[in-house]
């Protein structure tokens, strides 16, 4: 089964019956990203009645996701976000809804329709991409090589993350998984 995700942060506003329903999504690979996510959103809007949100993030260990729904009835906000990041197959990926109650009840019913409407409503802006899986692998390389290493690499939509320069370059490579062999092979034949 493919996996998407989305290649940077996207929000949206949705207003019905005077309450706001912010929509806020955005890539993220790891729970510490996704703290620094929801602490942002804490701060920037300090005044909201409710921040909900839900995520996919896929670990070593399989796919982990949760949804929150911040004070609103059970399964009204946090499930129907969760539900519209799953039907996509989404993953590395966090979506939040902030809500500013305009003074009408919208029933639990009506809410989940809303923050439904708001979530599906930014993933609708957002550019949705397949989700790739990544090596890294460490090599040691002349300096003469290094340039023609980046080049190489660029095709294949590998890249250097890290490099150590010594008395030869220590490299970190990223390496989308379906290329991790050709990679290889370009390291042996050259390197």
């Amino acid at each position: 089964m493919s996996e998407f995700t989305v290649d940077r942060s996207y929000s949206s506003e949705y207003v019905i019956k005077r309450s706001r329903f912010i929509a806020i999504v955005a890539p993220c690979d790891d729970t510490e990203i996704l703290a620094d996510f929801l602490q942002q959103l804490y701060s920037d809007y300090p005044q909201a009645s409710h921040i909900t949100y839900a995520w996919r993030i896929q670990t070593s260990e399989g796919l982990r996701e949760r949804c929150f729904d911040a004070g609103e009835p059970s399964g009204t906000a946090g499930r129907p976000i969760l539900q519209h990041l799953q039907g996509k197959q989404l993953v590395n990926i966090s979506l939040a809804v902030i809500r500013y109650f305009g003074g009408i009840k919208l029933g639990a019913g009506g809410l989940a329709r809303a923050y439904g409407q708001a979530a599906r409503q930014v993933l609708e802006s957002a550019v949705i991409q397949p989700h790739i899986l990544y090596q890294t692998l460490e090599v040691t390389i002349d300096y003469a090589d290094y340039h023609s290493l980046e080049q190489r690499l660029a095709p294949l939509g590998a890249s250097v993350v890290d490099a150590e320069f010594g008395a030869r370059v220590n490299a970190v490579l990223r390496i989308p998984e379906t290329q991790v062999e050709a990679v290889e092979q370009l390291l042996q034949s050259r390197y």
